[in-house]
């Protein structure tokens, strides 16, 4: 089944493929924040002492957002789209092991409970991975680096008081004031993170089940319920014989064009369009550093790929069909590789 026009098809594999084979289709994205998120470790946001730029020598301290909070939420978007199409099952709450294996190799699709009891065997198992100890592994073939801000730490952050009041809406009652107030840093709206998603050895469906699930997740971090709004604006698509630069590379290389062009005013935000120009203009300079074989897809181009994406994604039929694909393609592979391995 072919969902794209756009792109050759000699890019993708008709089939997931037991060992690497030298196909990489990596997704360039721009991680934009949208409301306070919490990029945390310990308590204290995650931050990094690095070289400003390329060209600029001068050391910054950058925010950063570690890769699994950046897959973690993606998978999990998939997770409840496959579910909600009944191609994975719900987890039983019986705690029954013995019945939790049987009802993963029995069931069409079997039953997965995420970081709990992998099916191995769904798109999300087959594609992101899984561990389960001496019972087996599957090393994710969808690759997601550290990304970095663009904007030094001292711009891009802000300490807020956060409190949990009475339901009468005040902090006393009884003539008592409540301890229950806090002071955090969060990272502030419209701050920038490039971050390529690679994908390793791809089929068509395989490429569209990962940047629709890039697309629709919204939130990232701690307590996601309540803040952490992050939008993905996907910029363009690389298609390679090999792994392209870092997220490092490129948030230095974007932030050397911005400073050349005095874009940077803080405490002011980055405009948008401002980013998406540099970002567009540093790609074909770093591809070329890196020496491999590749086809980029970026503009008028990428657009009508995006045009294909979406009618497909927003469409119900279109959805479950390349859903159903990705699963079948995820259920072969795990019938042939890696059910006969264990």
């Amino acid at each position: 089944m072919t969902f794209l026009k756009t792109i050759d098809e000699k890019h993708f594999h008709q089939s997931i493929p037991p060992k690497p084979m030298g196909k990489y289709a990596h997704i360039v994205t721009c991680r934009i924040t949208e409301s306070y998120p919490l990029f945390q470790t310990d308590g204290a946001l995650n931050t990094a002492r690095v070289r400003a730029g390329k060209r600029r020598s001068d050391p910054i301290t950058r925010l950063v957002i570690f890769k699994r909070k950046q897959s973690s939420p993606e998978r999990l978007a998939g997770r409840e789209l496959l579910r909600n199409y009944g191609l994975v099952s719900m987890s039983s709450d019986d705690g029954d092991k013995k019945k939790k294996g049987k009802a993963a190799k029995g069931a069409e699709y079997g039953e997965c409970d995420y970081n709990v009891s992998f099916c191995q065997r769904c798109a999300d198992c087959i594609l992101y991975g899984f561990a389960i100890g001496d019972s087996g592994s599957e090393k994710s073939k969808v690759v997601v680096d550290t990304a970095y801000s663009i904007t030094p730490f001292e711009d891009s952050h802000i300490k807020l008081t956060l409190n949990a009041p009475f339901e009468d809406g005040t902090m006393s009652r009884g003539g008592e004031t409540t301890s229950r107030i806090n002071s955090q840093d969060h990272v502030i709206p419209q701050v920038f993170f490039p971050s390529i998603v690679t994908i390793k050895d791809p089929t068509q469906a395989g490429f569209l089940y990962v940047m629709n699930n890039l697309l629709r997740t919204k939130h990232y971090g701690a307590q996601t319920t309540r803040t952490g709004r992050v939008r993905n604006l996907v910029l363009g698509a690389v298609l390679a014989d090999g792994e392209i630069t870092s997220n490092l590379r490129l948030t230095q290389a974007v932030y050397d064009l911005l400073s050349d062009r005095e874009q940077i005013s803080a405490p002011d935000p980055i405009q948008e369009e401002h980013v998406v120009a540099a970002l567009s203009e540093s790609l074909p300079a770093l591809l070329e550093d890196d020496g491999v074989v590749y086809d980029l897809v970026i503009g008028e181009r990428f657009d009508s790929l995006m045009k294909e994406a979406r009618a497909l994604t927003q469409d119900e039929a279109g959805l479950k069909a390349l859903l159903s694909k990705v699963n079948d393609e995820a259920n072969e592979y795990a019938r042939t590789y890696v059910e006969t391995a264990s």
